[in-house]
């Protein structure tokens, strides 16, 4: 409908082959136009492509640092040339076409809090693409009289990203005609002010290593503000229960409770929620739910159990093929075996934020749409807590100041906590949830004091270089379900170090950044792909190679 036109104008010289019977919508008098399209539905796509979008790239980070499975022997398997080709036209031929399209229709009709949403999205994608490809198409891209866009510097569109975040911020407080819809915040345009500080934070922690002058002087100043995201201000898209067609439900459960099974969970994350510490994390209940309590003895179920750890990982003394004895059932990384009938057995994404179940210890079957949460999840894209643990890496890294550092730290655990906690008690497990602890007698605010009370200790006896290690470790535990600011923090700090390696001992090269997808490179006659995946984006200036991340 409304796409026809702008969508297509994009696709014919950014990203696709069109056919001449697509061209003729330019002259189709039924077509949407600048004259009748909706600021409203134009704003309302952008928003629900973002989510879309970010799932993507979020699967992609979630699986390179280990919080979930990847499923393929070698990086080059995963990582083709065709394996981003929908998250590259998503933000192109959607996202950013539909801003463009929008703009001059919100600037007339003086709709200052349409402009504002969309410019904070059109940010974030554009620190996506960089962050995923390094040089983009950026100036030339949505210019519909050159079928050839050229690349911009990935520094060149992380800077017109942060002007971006300064322009919307001034529609935020504009006087303003409209009201548009809006999925995250509910027209609360404080916490859109907020979020866009918040990402400019993101911006000066990102480029650090080739600024850093410029990011202790932009970071001290936004902390000066103190107008960063607070607890409640989370940026989150959250999904409903309803299955029929459109299912509004979160696809993980989709994916796991429809007929049991999904996503293969990471032996290595649960390892070190459940074991590496020596008592669980207050959150492992919420974030798995387990289908059985006891591990399999049956080797057609689980291969491993019968096999011996690879070299790497007797060298390593890393965690192999089952984390514990509890029924924590997943994949070690990189394991790229088929799949044996354990859709019933192995455990599921549970309440956050997938919102599937609890785990209660009652270790049932999952293949029930009713059960849980119902499917009412959420996508953790920018939480309050995910603040404190950025402001934590400026002040050891930036500011070299590591009491600060603690005391971002142990607040971003605790705001981390807290959120997911929350989010428990407001949602359809609640009864399950408040049964558990009663019958237990456990108090999960005390649990939260105990674990605190760990790190605390942990990181005052971490050498310097370990509490870095110890900041990275507890972000990343706290990033589950949002693969994008793990791997950037990944590439960018290489924590948390010594990560859980392949099931080979030669995995190929991890992607420092994507090739560019084909639907671009076969397209564009100026297009120059790169030579592998070990090509850097131009934030990450560390050492080339496996060696700094592994």
């Amino acid at each position: 409908m409304k796409r026809k036109i702008y969508s297509l104008l994009v696709a014919s010289t950014m990203l696709f082959a069109s056919s001449c019977g697509d061209l003729d919508l330019l002259d189709n008098p039924n077509a949407v136009t600048a004259s009748t399209a909706s600021p409203d539905f134009l704003l309302n796509s952008i928003q629900l492509d973002y989510k879309d979008f970010y799932n993507t790239v979020s699967n992609h980070g979630m699986a390179l640092t280990r919080i979930i499975n990847q499923g393929s022997a070698q990086y080059e398997s995963s990582y083709t040339v065709s394996s981003t080709n929908g998250y590259w036209s998503n933000s192109y031929a959607n996202i950013l076409a539909d801003i463009q399209f929008l703009e001059p229709l919100a600037v007339e009709a003086n709709f200052q809090r349409h402009l504002g949403i969309a410019k904070t999205i059109k940010a974030m994608v554009l620190f996506h693409l960089v962050d995923s490809y390094g040089d983009v198409p950026y100036t030339e891209a949505l210019d519909p009289g050159n079928f050839f866009p050229t690349t911009d510097s990935g520094a060149s569109v992380y800077e017109a990203a942060l002007q971006s975040l300064n322009e919307a911020k001034e529609h935020f407080t504009a006087t303003s005609a409209g009201a548009p819809n809006d999925y995250f915040y509910g027209g609360d345009y404080t916490k859109w002010v907020r979020l866009a500080n918040t990402m400019k934070l993101r911006y000066y922690i990102n480029t650090k290593l080739v600024n850093p002058a410029a990011s202790k002087a932009g970071i001290d100043a936004l902390v000066a503000e103190n107008n960063l995201l607070k607890t409640g201000d989370d940026f989150a898209f959250r999904f409903g229960t309803n299955s029929a067609d459109p299912d509004s439900r979160h696809p993980s459960f989709s994916g796991s409770y429809t007929s049991g099974g999904g996503t293969y969970h990471s032996t290595y994350y649960m390892w070190h929620m459940t074991e590496a510490k020596g008592f669980d994390d207050p959150r492992a209940r919420y974030y798995w739910y387990r289908q059985v309590t006891v591990n399999s003895t049956n080797p057609d179920e689980i291969e491993c159990i019968t096999q011996i750890a690879p070299p790497q990982y007797l060298v390593g003394n890393f965690i192999y093929c089952l984390p514990g004895e509890r029924g924590y059932w997943g994949r070690d990384h990189l394991d790229p075996d088929g799949v044996p009938p354990d859709g019933l057995l192995r455990t599921v994404w549970g309440l956050y934020p997938a919102g599937g179940r609890f785990d209660n210890d009652s270790a049932t079957p999952v293949n029930n749409s009713t059960l849980g949460a119902q499917g009412a999840g959420l996508y953790p894209i920018m939480l309050a807590s995910y603040v404190d643990f950025m402001l934590a890496e400026a002040a050891l890294t930036l500011n070299d100041d590591a009491a600060m550092a603690k005391s971002y730290l142990l607040s971003g655990v605790e705001k981390h906590m807290n959120y997911v906690i929350k989010y428990g008690n407001d949602s359809q497990e609640s009864g399950a949830i408040s049964s558990f602890f009663g019958d237990k007698e456990i108090d999960i605010l005390d649990e939260v004091e105990d674990y605190l009370g760990y790190i605390s200790t942990e990181y005052d006896g971490a050498s310097a270089s370990k509490k870095m290690y110890v900041i990275g470790r507890e972000y990343w535990l706290s990033l589950f379900g949002n693969g994008v600011e793990a791997l950037n923090l990944y590439k960018r700090t290489g924590q948390p170090a010594n990560m859980q390696p392949g099931l080979e001992q030669d995995p190929g090269l991890f992607p420092r950044s994507f090739l560019y997808p084909n639907n671009y490179m076969v397209t564009n006659n100026t297009a120059v792909q790169k030579p592998d995946l070990s090509a850097q984006v131009f934030w990450d200036t560390n050492p080339a190679g496996n060696a700094w991340i592994y």
